[in-house]
């Protein structure tokens, strides 16, 4: 499954001739290649697919993703599981 989360560049720099970024999501920082958003600066969210970031959001665009992904956790635990159908509380390992 694949979710289209929005992220905050924190960071550009280059690497091997490419455009890079470290993008923080709820304070998980992950790198991604910005050479498909080459207008992209430091504050902008983008959202990001296998390593490369694919769009630039602007803040409210942002905000209105958290707030979907807020009302869908919440609509999940009012059915009692997580996003993903775990009963909530089920910390057992799983294989």
């Amino acid at each position: 499954m694949c979710l289209a989360v929005p992220g905050k560049v924190v960071e550009i720099f280059e690497e091997n001739g490419l455009k890079m970024g470290h993008v923080d999501y709820a304070g998980a920082i992950s790198r991604a290649c910005l050479e498909y958003v080459p207008e992209i600066k430091i504050g902008d969210y983008t959202v990001v697919h296998a390593g490369f970031a694919l769009s630039i959001l602007d803040e409210e665009e942002a905000a209105k993703s958290f707030e979907t992904w807020r009302e869908l956790q919440a609509a999940a635990a009012r059915e009692g599981v997580d996003l993903f159908g775990r009963p909530l509380g089920d910390f057992e390992d799983r294989d």
